[in-house]
């Protein structure tokens, strides 16, 4: 969801900074490299140390998802090309899933502001026992698509979400944001969705 379907990333440096900031603690971009793909209990885990254990991890996360939410709901701005794959891959018959390690009030005010994009299922961590990097979602999100996760295609920016994908079977479209990720036999990395022309698309349909 966050840095492949909405350009949501920008938002969470900017809570995670406003967050911090309470603190007097300074985040920088190697806090949200570390940050990046959650899940979320790490993340307070690591934003309560570093604002010396004054709080607690929930204390964190809640507030974080708080700040999220308010700002998404402000609106939260399509990545560019996102809503042309949506609709390329429909075309072609295949069911569309929005699996992401953010709890689900954060994902249906996400949801909400980009109306009218829509999905056959959506995967919010509270849906899973174990979050990413779990497969536990994706395995999940294909068992109620009625197919099997090694004909799932997947689009993840993280190390987190390219781990849960991979451990499910699916293959990986990867999109780095701040860390680097590597090419393997069912991991691809492109640049942008601006990258994933239909000919790409169709291109890697042997591979899922």
């Amino acid at each position: 969801m966050d840095g492949t379907l909405v350009d949501s990333e920008p938002i969470w440096l900017e809570s995670e900074i406003e967050l911090m900031d309470r603190f007097g603690y300074l985040w920088t971009s190697k806090d949200q490299a570390f940050c990046l793909g959650g899940p979320l209990n790490r993340v307070g885990d690591y934003m309560n140390q570093l604002a010396g254990n004054t709080k607690d991890a929930d204390y964190f996360v809640t507030e974080l998802v708080n700040l999220m939410v308010a700002k998404m709901e402000a609106g939260a701005g399509l990545m560019n090309g996102a809503l042309e794959i949506l609709s390329f891959v429909r075309d072609q018959g295949a069911k569309t899933a929005l699996v992401s390690a953010s709890p689900r009030k954060l994902m249906d005010a996400v949801l909400k502001s980009i109306t009218p994009v829509s999905f056959e299922l959506t995967i919010s961590s509270d849906d899973v026992q174990y979050p990413k990097p779990s497969p536990e979602s994706y395995i999940k999100a294909a068992h109620y698509l009625g197919v099997h996760p090694k004909n799932c295609l997947v689009l993840e920016d993280s190390l987190t979400g390219v781990q849960s994908a991979v451990e499910s079977g699916a293959y990986v479209i990867a999109l780095p944001h701040l860390v680097a990720i590597k090419e393997s036999e069912r991991v691809k990395v492109f640049d942008s969705l601006s990258d994933l022309t239909p000919e790409v698309l169709l291109s890697l349909r042997t591979h899922w």
